[in-house]
């Protein structure tokens, strides 16, 4: 298998093979707890005026996402896990849009195919990429909106990349090197778009079983549980 590290959104660009966008503070994770909450399905928003259109279209949707990491005036939920989690979404479509995380799945369209993914499902992730025998892989760490790179995602890329090798990472070293990062800090100042629980959600390691893939369906991607 050959394991080719980019980085942000020109990375995802670059990608090739199976792209696996990590977006760890808070997309991927967001993406999950969705599913966990029971979507059947999650539209990728190319932008908020595509979101709303979305939702005029189809009021049963229900919109998630942030700009700049805030609220979007108009939107039902934030791009936060905490407040995902414990919500019914039986049987609902998701329309999601994000500063970093779906704007790489947007970028990654030269891609054999799209994973996505941060710690919550990462295990899943590498077995979904061992079981289908991917001989190309393309780990692409989004940072912050796609033009910074984060230690978190770096980090979250670093240990797939160990993980698809065969060799043995230390997680809880590597969770508190987490906590002390710049991208943590944001949930400890009081912040309520950056709620404290969104840290300890999204590091929390194997929460899911399934890796989340991203099809296409009409003009539209859509992510799927895997």
């Amino acid at each position: 298998m050959e394991i080719a590290s980019l980085s942000l959104l020109d990375g995802a660009a670059r990608a090739r093979g199976t792209a696996v966008i990590i977006d760890v503070f808070r997309a991927a994770t967001t993406a999950c707890y969705v599913f966990g909450a029971g979507a059947e399905r999650i539209i990728v928003a190319k932008s908020l005026k595509h979101a709303f259109e979305l939702k005029k279209n189809d009021p049963s949707y229900i919109l998630i996402g942030e700009r700049h990491g805030l609220f979007v005036k108009g939107f039902d939920f934030g791009n936060s896990p905490s407040g995902i989690d414990g919500q019914d979404f039986s049987g609902k479509t998701v329309v999601f849009k994000t500063s970093s995380g779906t704007h790489g799945i947007l970028k990654a369209r030269n891609a054999h195919e799209i994973l996505f993914t941060g710690f919550v499902n990462a295990g899943a992730t590498v077995k979904y990429i061992r079981n289908n025998n991917n001989s190309l892989v393309s780990l692409v760490p989004m940072g912050w909106e796609g033009k910074t790179p984060t230690e978190e995602d770096e980090l979250c890329a670093d240990y797939l990349r160990c993980l698809l090798e065969n060799k043995l990472g230390n997680y809880e070293n590597l969770l508190e090197y987490l906590r002390n990062t710049e991208s943590a800090k944001r949930f400890f100042n009081g912040n309520p778009d950056f709620p404290q629980q969104d840290f300890f959600y999204s590091t929390s390691l194997d929460r899911f079983d399934y890796a989340l893939k991203v099809l296409k369906e009409g003009d539209n991607l859509i992510i799927t549980k895997a």
